[in-house]
């Protein structure tokens, strides 16, 4: 079926005389649903608004009296005669949520998690409507990425412009309440990897950043209702609230600020490192990963700037840490926190948020749902049990429907399948315990070696930047440690378990090897050996949580093999039949 003659697409000026020009058109006569968009030209920082109305013509009369829409130059109307009000909400919607990811245009539409709906013929029909529809807005140059490319970026990930699982609207209730309570300084929201924590924070930022005259309420159902009125009430205690996103892995901060430059109300200035708290005194604080706050221990060459926070905000620099700075700059804050992504001495101890939470002015709530990997709650279940050690009663292997979750006994096997899945599906990428130095990285006097791991005949390289590396064009050759990978999404994952890590057959528990663990500081001054091995065990669960489609894992030690491939189907066996 030719999808492109199910719509018809028109372009006008965006000026006064548009309302004359289209008002012979059949959709304006006869009150017929159109998608519209409005965009921008000539500037380097383009903006566009999309919408979809029965009135065009009292629609575009209003926006040529908006301050900010009046200002866009053309006009493209789409319409079909299939099209449906259905049918129009949900094309505007896909087309705020795929410019909001593409990136050529930061978008003035303020609605964000936009309804998801289901109706007659949405797969079977409309879905393809827009997909055509969106081959033709690229070949006009109104987008300028794929669909696929779109859904792998994390403009797309993490875009306000999303619907919110059950559990984070609840959070997000519940932190809207939280902000209006004066009984309540601190609200922290628990939420193991890929729970959509980073959506949240995104999603909150936009709505407490727009005029409240840009939204249109009409559009939340009843079970919204609640947010509407705790937002407007939001507005009237913080008309021009003072926000900070915190972050302390710079890698990620990176990446955030990024999607903040691309949304409409929101500035890069607001993600902050936590040494920026030194320069303000915020209204709200938000504090995204927070499990990776610091304290003084194993601080490298961030020691000097962490002394010189602590003594400009008059802080012991030996018993407080990067939390004691968010609490102290902020008259609210709320937390993101999972206690197992904590992996390094560095990072503030669990029992320090727990004496948070059970502080009188502490809110706690918890994110269950998880939408990142497709394997689910049971895939995140049976990886916790596996690294606890603790699957000896089964005798079963582990059978998921729409996941790949693999054990390669060929680490050449492993590498070229990840290769296969980075052609077909993009951000395919190598991970591994930091098992090995990292030799290759460039030190003054010495001259660097062109590898790092050293696998029988395979020889690898670590990855080469820090900074956003699996979008680095190298990506795909290198290796990733778990610092490049944090809050990061990728496809598959392809993670080398290295002589670090084993399996004790007799004891029936999984052990570690200190001497073969090589981050210096990940693990210089830890005196109790249960310490390490939970460090480098929420490593391992971490990284086997950031692929959304498929996992592969190659172990070193012969025993953890044999033990993983008791319950982890291996590739060229017959897969288990879910």
């Amino acid at each position: 079926m030719n999808y492109e003659n199910e719509y018809s697409i028109c372009e006008h000026s965006f000026d006064k005389e548009i309302i004359g020009k289209i008002s012979d058109y059949h959709f304006a006569e006869d009150f017929w649903p159109v998608v519209y968009m409005l965009t921008e030209k000539g500037n380097k920082k383009l903006t566009a608004y999309v919408g979809e109305t029965i009135d065009i013509i009292t629609r575009f009369t209003n926006h040529l009296n908006h301050p900010e829409k009046s200002k866009l130059h053309e006009a493209l109307l789409i319409s079909g005669d299939k099209f449906n009000k259905s049918a129009t909400l949900d094309i505007e919607s896909n087309c705020i949520k795929y410019m909001s990811g593409d990136g050529k245009y930061k978008l003035l539409n303020a609605n964000i998690g936009l309804a998801d709906h289901s109706y007659y013929q949405k797969e079977e029909l409309y879905t393809n409507i827009f997909r055509a529809l969106w081959d033709t807005l690229r070949i006009v140059g109104l987008a300028k990425h794929s669909l696929k490319e779109i859904t792998n970026s994390d403009l797309f990930k993490y875009s306000p412009y999303k619907t919110l699982s059950s559990d984070q609207t609840k959070s997000l209730i519940l932190i809207l309440r939280s902000l209006l309570d004066d009984n309540f300084d601190s609200i922290v929201i628990e939420g193991g990897a890929g729970s959509g924590k980073t959506v949240l924070a995104v999603f909150l930022f936009k709505l407490l950043h727009t005029p409240v005259d840009d939204f249109n309420f009409s559009i939340f159902g009843p079970e919204d209702q609640l947010i509407v009125e705790l937002v407007l009430q939001l507005r009237d205690k913080y008309p021009n609230p003072r926000m900070a996103l915190v972050i302390a892995m710079e890698s990620f901060r990176t990446t955030v600020q990024k999607i903040f430059r691309n949304v409409a109300g929101l500035r890069e200035e607001m993600v902050v490192s936590p040494n920026d708290l030194a320069k303000n005194h915020y209204d709200i604080i938000l504090v995204d990963e927070a499990h990776r706050l610091r304290r003084r221990k194993n601080l490298g060459a961030y020691i000097g700037d962490f002394d010189a926070v602590s003594k400009k905000l008059g802080f012991d620099k030996e018993k407080n840490h990067e939390l004691d700075w968010v609490l102290a700059r902020s008259d609210k804050n709320i937390l993101f926190y999972d206690e197992f992504q904590s992996i390094k001495p560095s990072d503030i101890p669990q029992e320090v948020f727990d004496m948070l939470k059970n502080q009188p002015k502490t809110k706690t709530e918890y994110l269950y749902s998880q939408f990142r990997v497709k394997g689910g709650l049971k895939y995140i279940k049976f990886i916790t049990s596996l690294l606890q050690a603790e699957l000896s009663g089964s005798s079963e292997k582990i059978k998921l429907k729409k996941y790949e979750f693999i054990v390669f006994h060929d680490l050449q096997q492993m590498l070229d399948q990840i290769r296969i899945k980075n052609e077909e599906e993009q951000l395919a990428r190598m991970l591994a315990g930091f098992a090995w130095p990292w030799v290759s990285k460039k030190r003054k006097n010495v001259i660097p070696k062109d590898f790092d791991i050293e696998l029988g005949s395979l020889k690898l390289k670590w990855n080469s930047t820090t900074k956003n590396w699996i979008n680095s064009p190298n990506a795909i050759n290198e290796v990733g440690c778990i610092h490049t990978v944090m809050g990061c999404d990728l496809n598959y994952a392809g993670i080398i378990f290295g002589h670090e890590i084993g399996y004790d057959k007799e004891k029936g528990e999984i052990i570690v090897r200190e001497d073969h663990y090589f981050d210096k500081n990940g693990k210089h001054g830890i005196k109790d050996p249960n310490q390490l091995k939970n460090f480098i065990i929420n490593i391992y669960k971490t990284m086997m949580l950031r692929g959304i489609k498929g996992t592969y894992i190659y172990i070193c030690d012969e025993a953890l093999r044999e033990y993983f491939s008791r319950y982890i189907p291996v590739f060229g066996e017959a897969a288990p039949v879910s």
